[in-house]
């Protein structure tokens, strides 16, 4: 009877043991979407400065949103093969190492090449960051993995809130943005000491990766090109609202849209909090839909009442909360079609990184010549695709008889 009783309090304090590690590296994956989510935000309020800083025209300071994305998507690429091959905490560490030095210089660099150097380092570590984080996760969670996708987005969305409030601060109590860089670089070191205490999850085992090689490959296109769509309208709209709102309205004080762009990454944290209860009892393909005809709606509003503060504000907390949570959702109803390894997630961000890197340029490129206005109608433009691309996507999800094929 002792023996038995012991038996199960031991069975018991193993269970315990796992929930715990768990939890502690759930903690650290969300820690590190704070940075991600700060850093990545950081650029936008910044942007005017540091085409002072490096002597730069617009249209030239806009070739670090590109440096920038060219290297995310790169390092999403290859970071994919190293999650597969190596511990992933180790992995962790050594992105938000080079993020953190990489952050630390940018505020000192007075050449645009130097600069655009260290974007597209930055943008290798932060692809890395952001591939291992979402693919840690799905191996520690696998099939319960929907409300813990969510709530990762949800902290990238604190990181993208607080990070305009800091760089308003820094500049209201020094002048410019170095102080403010300095203390984005300091914030990643308590990740780096939590994540290296912790055991990395375990790989796949060898029948799930064989299970992996039946994934329908043009259902990972279409994933990747959706993703490319909706991270380039984010990217675009957090990136350049800043300077939209100076431009557009002729505001005279700089923080003040700061704090334009706080309201978007704050409603965009906001929308990813109520995301997770909806996660839980809503097909991912009907919050989907729901998701882009609100950004659709707000984008409008924007485009109808453009010189009214108040219409900008609406539309940025409007866009703000709807897109929200299309980048997690997605991410869930492609985990139902197949196995996400550390390769198929590093696929799916390369159409990330490539639309952070094209559309915020190719905004950047009209922005003097065209006016403010054509970051509008780029997001008009990219929304309609999206929501086209959103049809066919579940038109072959549908028809999708994969192994991991389960209802939306």
């Amino acid at each position: 009877m002792s023996t038995s009783l012991s038996t199960k309090l031991a069975s018991a304090k193993t269970s315990l043991g796992k929930r715990d590690s768990k939890l502690s590296k759930t903690v650290g994956y969300y820690a590190g979407f704070v940075i991600l989510g700060l850093v990545i935000a950081s650029l936008g309020p910044t942007l005017l400065s540091l085409s002072e800083q490096t002597q730069s025209q617009i249209s030239q300071i806009s070739y670090l949103f590109t440096a920038r994305s060219l290297g995310y998507m790169l390092g999403s690429v290859y970071s994919g093969r190293l999650y597969d091959r190596m511990a992933g905490h180790h992995v962790l560490v050594g992105m938000l190492i080079v993020i953190a030095v990489m952050v630390f210089l940018v505020p000192l660099i007075p050449l645009l090449w130097l600069l655009i150097l260290v974007m597209l380092i930055m943008g290798g570590a932060e692809g890395g960051l952001d591939v291992g984080s979402n693919t840690l996760l799905i191996w520690i969670y696998r099939d319960k993995v929907g409300s813990y996708m969510n709530g990762l987005h949800f902290f990238f969305g604190v990181g993208a809130f607080v990070s305009p409030l800091i760089i308003a601060w820094a500049v209201l109590v020094s002048g410019d943005i170095t102080i403010g860089y300095w203390i984005l670089a300091l914030l990643v070191l308590p990740v780096v000491v939590w994540l290296l205490r912790l055991e990395s999850p375990e790989h796949p085992s060898e029948v799930e990766k064989n299970r992996a090689g039946k994934i329908n490959y043009l259902l990972v296109l279409l994933v990747a090109a959706f993703l490319f769509l909706y991270v380039g309208a984010e990217a675009s709209y957090g990136g350049w609202i800043y300077t939209f709102a100076i431009q557009q309205l002729n505001l005279s004080g700089l923080a003040s849209a700061a704090y334009l762009t706080s309201a978007f990454w704050g409603a965009l944290t906001l929308g990813r909090l109520l995301s997770i209860p909806i996660a839980t009892r809503y097909r991912p393909r009907t919050i989907l839909l729901v998701d882009l005809i609100g950004c659709l709606v707000s984008i409008a509003i924007i485009l109808i009442w453009s010189q009214s503060i108040l219409a900008i504000w609406i539309s940025t907390l409007g866009l703000g909360l709807f897109m929200a949570s299309i980048f997690p959702t997605t991410l869930s109803l492609a985990e139902r079609r197949m196995m996400i390894t550390g390769r198929v997630t590093g696929w799916f961000f390369v159409g990330v990184g490539a639309g952070a890197m094209t559309i915020p340029w190719m905004v950047g490129q009209l922005f003097e010549g065209v006016g403010p206005q054509v970051l509008l109608f780029v997001l008009a433009l990219d929304l309609l695709l999206a929501f086209g691309l959103y049809i066919w996507l579940i038109s072959i999800s549908n028809r999708t008889a994969e192994i991991y094929t389960s209802s939306e």
